[in-house]
Parts: C-alpha cells; structure tokens; sequence
C-alpha cells in the first residue's frame, strides 16, 4: 500500500528548479497488521527525464514511520539520529549528497539508492547530533 495524492514539491538551487516528494509503502497483511514500512524521496529536475528515488526501509537499528511511534516521514537510527524528509532543508541535502555522489538528473533511468547509504552525510549537513544519554 502506498501513500497517495502527495503533489512534488519545488525546490530551486543554483537557479534550477527540482521538484520532490516524500512517500510511504508497506505490505498490508490484513486485520489491520502490516509490514516492512519504506519511506521514500523522489526528486528530479523541473522538465528532466531523470529521476531519483531515495528509500529508506525498515530493519533492525533503522526505524521509518509507522503512523503509531513516529510522525510521517520521520526516519531515525538507534543512536538517536533523525531524519525529517518532510522538511525542505532534507531534501535539499538529501538532492546535494546525490548530486556529490554522481546521481546525474537527466539520466532517463529512474535510479533508486538505499537511503541509509546516505544518512551519515545528509544528517552531518542538517546537524542531526546523536542524543546523549541519559
């Protein structure tokens, strides 16, 4: 099942328009019960053929949104790390850490990458310190 009626969202860099979007997917099993959540970021160029489909699944250590415990679109990691990819300021590092690594926008394929791969990085550049401790 996935989340639906999310319009793409504009983002300008350097004078170029992206556009974005945050989604949801899980496997209905029935009776209310579901599994293996995955959020999701689409971005691509305004008017590019190219398109990046970031995925943030569910495993052990890495939680994704689950409409009980966390808020939509909210990934975090067992050290107490998180992610908002509702957030403008997400997703425009999420698009530079992409960008740095190679991700070319008007590459025709859609090219998905496993948003963990790019957690360290984007949550350096949005300031997303580990919680201390108690």
């Amino acid at each position: 099942m996935a989340r639906s009626g999310k319009r793409a969202r504009r983002l300008v860099v350097g004078g170029e328009t992206f556009l974005w979007s945050v989604g949801h997917s899980h496997k209905v099993l029935g009776n209310g019960r579901y599994e293996g959540c995955t959020e999701t970021v689409d971005l691509r160029r305004f008017k590019a053929r190219g398109r990046l489909r970031v995925l943030f699944r569910s495993g052990p250590g890495r939680w994704v949104s689950d409409g009980y415990m966390m808020v939509s679109g909210a990934v975090a990691t067992e050290d107490g790390r998180h992610l908002n990819l509702c957030e403008p300021g997400t997703a425009r590092a999420l698009l530079d850490e992409a960008l740095a690594r190679g991700w070319e926008p008007d590459d025709p394929v859609v090219r998905e990458l496993d948003g963990w791969s790019l957690f360290d990085a984007v949550a350096e550049r949005r300031g997303a310190a580990p919680t201390p401790p108690v």
